[in-house]
């Protein structure tokens, strides 16, 4: 592989096609396209096609053809034998068996049907994730009809004791159900050995493509249909047949039945060398193996990195190396996998859980390869090496600095839901030169000076949301300066706010930081005076800004009045597309178009602002449009309603939110407003996360009278600033907001 190709560590998510499974699909791309349930010769060519496929399946788990149903997948797989099962069997009990670290195409299925009269059982498991025989005993019971636990678990690989499990529950006349979508091709998987009475394939684990599955059912089980139609897969799943994939499903199966000792013997090589090379690399404590030391998969290697964010540590290393992580970190919480909490893995470690994972193409290479990108950025990270210069800051190759932060801008923010409980408890201070304080969510704090002068004071800080240094410390510069034009106010002077990982990123990518945060400060017409820096694990920057404003001219966001209509000046979606740009999928006209937009001051439309009489203002930045109205509607005491078809929005936005690209803490917002908004039933899902979605550098969302606002529009265009009425103020309220 060439140095520059970055190293494939995630089979276990998904395995490319085989050659051979490609050169068997290729035939029925082509040439034979015929339906299986046609009797005419091209019909006969697919049926025997889909039998022949049948026996391969069938071959590798030692079972009769008859018992295997071709499916969509192991979701759909896993959906068919639990559901299907207790619907059909409810009458000989409801009473369910999974246990606590399932993929949650097992999982939810059992949620569901507790919502179906159905009692679930969920068993614990060990340190290692393994159950424990006699923890299922005493669960069992004579109302107990199916058991289900995984053979193998996807996160850390652990084999489950399925045959001591499965005997037990035939022993009350239960029914047994194994996942074996990730130990087919790896592990030696016979339903007669296992004893299981039904499992569950998912072909793209093992060479075949996405999109295709299968399911054995012991002979004779009663199982009810998840769909309604014709009566292909012996009336079991109506629908004509995937051919093409079921082709590809089963000569896979044929290879990985052929292959499995070789393979098996080559996972257990690659997976070990990277195991033992981070050992020898790494300080000793400094990661821990997720998983059971032996029982385990031979391709699956969990490790829990001390103090480690598993996603700052994937977003670094991701163009080199593929593999995912068993947490996500956020600004107020650590979302552990329920695998790792079940297993009961210490925070410390299992928030920095990596799960690499090994394929037949893996090569020794790669994998000292991947020890050194590992290392490298490793060294940086783990507390007891980042003190250690164990990293030279210059050789880090090209700056992308969204590669070293866990989160990107204002999405970073604390959860809304976590500030507003904090805030409910802190005691307010009275102060009577305080004309605007923590009280209200206003944009700023304004303190009264003279008659005739107030100061205007904000900060505002965050990690990259851009990989360009300069734009990152311009776009940063930009965003804190917006609070002092939404306020009314001119700013004055700014210091710097650093937070800069000095072991992990060269002072130079610094001095650029602050090089595109000076050159917008001077745009703004004021000078950065000083400020304070700490060395953090992940880059961040921001500015302390201080702003004049004359006490009568103050603008609050809890004046809007009954009468009131709303422009906007930015569109909304940036939070959206810099998620987009981050995982590599915006063209790069689009990235240049949102970095000028987010780099544009708001000091135009503030200019503007002075030419008419405004009555309240905010800007858009992370808790969305939403957010940010809700604050306004609320301190105003008053009904807003919002024209969705008005709405500026960036286009691409839309599109990349239909692909569920989307930052957690846009979210965030729509779960936490939602209960203030209603929404018309024309207003989509993707219109409603827009809507909310965390801004940076947003644009500034103004109140005022209907009569002022063709000479507010009319200012703002000959500027260039491109602007809508995207609603209206209607009447008193409790901050409602309706959206049409």
């Amino acid at each position: 592989m060439p140095e520059n190709m970055p190293i494939y560590l995630d089979y276990n998510a998904t395995t490319p096609i085989a050659k051979e499974v490609a050169d068997a699909m290729a035939p029925f791309l082509y040439g034979h396209f015929g339906n299986p349930s046609s009797s005419h010769p091209f019909g006969v060519q697919a049926k025997l096609a889909i039998e022949n496929a049948r026996k391969q399946v069938a071959d590798i788990l030692n079972c009769h053809p008859y018992e295997i149903y071709f499916t969509s997948g192991g979701t759909e797989s896993n959906n068919f034998a639990i559901r299907g099962y207790a619907m059909a069997n409810r009458h000989k009990g409801k009473h369910i068996i999974t246990s606590a670290i399932e993929h949650p195409a097992v999982l939810e299925v059992c949620r569901y049907l507790e919502t179906q009269g159905f009692s679930i059982t969920y068993l614990p498991v060990d340190k290692y994730g393994q159950v424990d025989p006699g923890e299922l005993k005493k669960h069992l019971t004579p109302d107990t009809i199916l058991v289900s636990i995984m053979h193998a678990n996807n996160e850390v690989g652990t084999i489950q004791p399925i045959r001591a499990l499965a005997d037990l529950a035939h022993g009350v006349g239960a029914v047994f159900h194994t996942d074996a979508a990730q130990s087919v091709g790896k592990w030696p998987v016979d339903v007669r050995d296992l004893g299981v009475d039904m499992l569950s394939i998912a072909g793209h684990k093992l060479y075949a493509p996405k999109g295709v599955g299968a399911l054995y059912v012991h002979e004779g089980l009663q199982l009810e249909k998840l769909m309604f139609g014709a009566d292909h897969e012996s009336n079991k799943r109506p629908g004509t047949e995937n051919v093409l994939e079921i082709v590809g499903l089963g000569k896979a199966c044929e290879i990985a039945k052929r292959d499995l000792e070789r393979n098996i013997s080559h996972f257990t090589r690659m997976r070990d060398r990277l195991h033992e090379g981070l050992q020898d690399a790494l300080p000793e404590g400094s990661f821990i193996l997720n998983g059971h030391p032996e029982q385990r998969l031979p391709n699956t290697l969990s490790l829990g990195f001390y103090m480690v964010e598993a996603n700052t540590l994937l977003s670094e290393i991701g163009d080199q190396v593929a593999a995912s992580a068993g947490a996500a970190c956020h600004s107020d919480e650590i979302d552990l996998s329920h695998v790792l909490e079940a297993m009961g893995v210490p925070v410390d470690y299992a928030m920095g859980t990596i799960r690499f994972s090994v394929g037949r193409g893996t090569t020794e290479e790669e994998i000292d390869r991947a020890v050194q990108v590992l290392t490298k950025s490793l060294s940086a990270l783990i507390p007891q090496m980042a003190s250690e210069e164990s990293q030279k800051p210059d050789d880090v190759g090209e700056i992308k600095l969204t590669r070293y932060t866990h989160g990107l801008g204002c999405a970073c923010k604390l959860r809304p839901q976590a500030l507003e409980k904090v805030l409910a408890n802190m005691p307010l201070i009275a102060d009577p030169n305080a004309l605007v304080d923590a009280s209200t969510n206003d944009d700023a704090a304004v303190y009264l000076i003279n008659e005739t002068q107030a100061i205007v004071q904000t900060v505002d800080f965050f990690t990259p949301i851009v990989d360009d240094p300069y734009w990152f410390g311009a776009i940063s510069a930009a965003n804190s300066i917006s609070d002092i034009y939404a306020m009314g106010g001119t700013p004055l002077f700014a210091l710097n706010i650093v937070g800069f990982p000095s072991n992990r990123l060269p002072l130079s990518v610094l001095e650029q930081i602050l090089r595109g945060a000076q050159d917008k400060a001077q745009e703004a017409g004021i000078a950065i005076l000083g400020g304070h820096t700490v060395d953090d694990s992940e880059p961040k920057y921001g500015m302390a800004v201080t702003g004049i404003v004359h006490p009568e001219k103050i603008l609050r966001n809890s004046t809007a009045r009954p009468g009131d209509v709303l422009i906007l000046t930015k569109p909304l979606g940036l939070g959206i597309l810099t998620t987009a740009l981050k995982q590599g999928l915006l063209d790069p006209s689009i990235e240049e178009k949102i970095i000028r937009l987010m780099a544009k001051l708001n000091k135009d439309a503030a200019e503007s602002m002075h030419e008419v009489n405004v009555s309240a203002c905010t800007d858009i930045t992370g808790f969305g449009f939403l957010g940010h109205l809700h604050e306004m509607t609320a301190g105003s005491k008053v009904t807003a309603e919002i024209n969705l078809a008005a709405m500026p929005v960036l286009e691409e936005a839309r599109e990349m939110a239909a692909m569920d690209i989307i930052p957690g803490g846009s979210l965030n917002n729509l779960d936490f407003i939602s209960p203030h908004v209603s929404f018309t039933n024309e207003v989509s899902r993707v219109d409603r996360i827009i809507l909310a979605d965390a801004q940076t550098s947003g644009g500034l969302l103004i109140s005022l009278p209907e009569d002022q606002a063709d000479i507010f529009l009319a200012s703002l265009s000959q500027k260039g600033i491109v602007s809508a009425v995207v609603g209206r103020i209607t009447n008193m309220g409790e901050g409602k907001i309706i959206v049409k």
